[in-house]
């Protein structure tokens, strides 16, 4: 018995230095990811004349000032660039989950000829670099009169076949027969849509709408290829706009100020709802 319980402590002092290395490795982790975001917030509250006295870069500050957030939005229209980039979120976000609900509902539910070939080229799309999607629809864009426009900006996004094919696999886990029942009872495929398949795999229709606005928010190159008017400016083109402004050039707390107004929504929309997205990825790479 003595030896016995040797071996258990044993194990419990190993298990026991196993969790402490893998705690202590999981906040020097955390600490290396979250000190940017740290020092962005702290640059964004120190005065102009502070952070240009500072030889050497201070980690705190005994006199934080709102001042900087003041002039980010006074300096430049970064009010429109919010209001702009609202708008081009909710109104893309929408209309893609119409697209990818009907879409992944068709693949995986609906029995219609070369379901399976057209399935097929559709994933094989993703394996067409970026680089030429843009290309393509920069000139169909062009083409069309559309530069400089929501529409423009809109377009080329309402659609994606990764979250097509997440949401799709994610039908495909609901049993047959409640489809089956339901048909036998007269109910639509709408109807079943609505009323059965959404509400169960609600998770992952709320990880792809989570996803997609931050994709949206975050959108760089499109937004700055197809525009040049800053009336149709987004947030991250206008970041790009303050630092090539003397402004931002200038004036580096301002310009965190921005970067820290910037990033706070998607950061409280990712705290908010971060286990809703690990549930609705891993529902959807679950099968059976």
């Amino acid at each position: 018995m003595e030896k016995i319980r040797k071996l258990e402590r044993k194990s419990r002092l190993r298990n026991l230095s196993w969790m402490t290395a893998i705690f202590v490795l999981l906040i020097i982790w955390a600490i290396i990811v979250l000190f940017p975001f740290y020092w962005m917030l702290l640059t964004s509250v120190k005065s102009y004349a502070s952070y240009n006295a500072e030889y050497i870069p201070q980690f705190f500050t005994l006199s934080p000032t709102l001042e900087n957030y003041i002039q980010a939005f006074t300096a430049v229209p970064l009010a429109r660039y919010f209001f702009n980039t609202i708008i081009f979120t909710i109104i893309t976000t929408l209309i893609m989950m119409i697209v990818v609900i009907f879409s992944a509902f068709a693949f995986s539910r609906l029995e219609f000829t070369g379901k399976n070939l057209i399935f097929t080229m559709f994933l094989s799309l993703m394996m067409i670099p970026n680089e030429l999607v843009i290309i393509t629809n920069f000139v169909t864009i062009t083409n069309a009169g559309l530069r400089n426009s929501f529409l423009g900006l809109i377009l080329p996004s309402v659609t994606s076949i990764f979250y097509i094919y997440l949401l799709k696999e994610n039908f495909e886990q609901i049993p047959d027969e409640l489809y089956k029942a339901a048909k036998v009872d007269g109910t639509s495929d709408i109807k079943y849509l609505f009323k059965v398949m959404i509400p169960i795999c609600k998770p992952t229709i709320i990880t792809v709408l989570i996803l997609k606005v931050i994709e949206c928010w975050n959108a760089y190159v499109w937004p700055r290829l197809i525009t040049d008017d800053e009336n149709y400016f987004l947030v991250s083109n206008g970041i790009q706009t303050i630092r090539e402004s003397g402004f931002g050039r200038e004036n580096i707390p301002a310009m965190m100020a921005a970067v820290v107004v910037i990033s706070v929504p998607l950061i409280i929309i990712f705290l908010i709802f971060h286990k809703k997205i690990m549930e609705g990825v891993s529902r959807g790479g679950t099968k059976g």
